[in-house]
């Protein structure tokens, strides 16, 4: 079992520590960091001071977002727990995981299956200091592991997870809540296809993206506050730009639908607003 940041994520970080924008927010209690805001809106403790007044900003200009950044964690146990205990997938390569919180995807897939493998993603170096959390197995059957790398370098990432993951059986892509950090001259299409293109039939694509056409002018004004807060951008798209990351997938019903209304559960809350994020999953054939 995995239990150990690999050498590759440690000589990453060293060696894009003086160049990244995101470095220098590591540790830094002055500067806000993306990951740190992110765990502020879910009401999380891993931030600082900077990291909540800017959430406070962010949730100011789009009064839903935070219902909205909710909803995207529960997608997840939602999106994860069917992959685990219906679909019988057992390997999962997470990218852009964030700072560990509640139900994280090791722990929801390992409850349904305990020898799930999971494989976490992140370029932030706030998430690498905290990955000896991710990687805590819930399962002596099970793994896990971390990389350090950037989501826009599928082929790096592919070779790496290898070493945790077993490419010749189904693997599950989570994507979720991190393409919108793609900007469309970055070609995030072309980067999702690089990713599931190598996998084998059976394999699933999971993601979920905020939207440019639901609650549009508050989603746009988050947006550009986002853009002058943090050093990395927003890109939002709308319900036709999501679904076109499936091309050559089967969409699996109901689609690409707002985070709620994918597959609620009886004790999921309504949250009683317009969830201006949409969600879906594609299995490759």
């Amino acid at each position: 079992m995995n239990q150990a940041v690999s050498p590759e994520a440690a000589e990453a970080a060293e060696a894009d520590e003086a160049e990244s924008p995101l470095a220098r927010t590591a540790g830094n209690p002055s500067v806000p960091n993306p990951a740190r805001v992110y765990d502020a809106l879910l009401g999380g403790k891993d931030n600082y001071a900077t990291d909540r007044a800017v959430a406070d900003k962010l949730a100011a200009a789009k009064p839903a977002l935070r219902p909205n950044v909710r909803a995207n964690r529960a997608y997840l146990g939602r999106v994860v727990r069917y992959l685990a205990a219906e679909a019988g997938i057992r390997q999962f390569l997470d990218l852009g995981t964030g700072l560990p919180n509640l139900d994280n995807t090791h722990e929801v897939a390992q409850r349904a299956a305990p020898e799930s493998r999971i494989v976490y993603v992140d370029n932030d170096p706030v998430v690498l200091a905290h990955a000896r959390a991710l990687l805590v197995s819930s399962t002596h059957e099970g793994a896990t592991d971390y990389l350090q790398a950037d989501i826009r370098d599928p082929a790096a990432i592919l070779e790496q997870a290898a070493a945790t993951l077993d490419f010749s059986e189904p693997v599950a892509v989570m994507l979720l809540g991190v393409l919108y950090m793609i900007p469309d001259a970055d070609l995030p299409y072309g980067t999702v296809d690089a990713y599931m293109s190598p996998l084998v039939p059976g394999s699933y694509l999971a993601i979920s993206h905020p939207a440019s056409d639901v609650d549009a002018e508050a989603a746009a004004q988050a947006a550009r506050e986002y853009d002058n807060s943090l050093p990395t951008t927003q890109t939002n798209r709308n319900r036709a730009q999501v679904t076109k990351f499936f091309d050559g997938l089967e969409l699996l019903p109901p689609g690409v639908v707002q985070l709620n209304k994918w597959r609620p559960g009886p004790d999921d809350e309504d949250p009683g607003i317009e969830i201006s994020s949409w969600a879906g999953l594609g299995l490759k054939h």
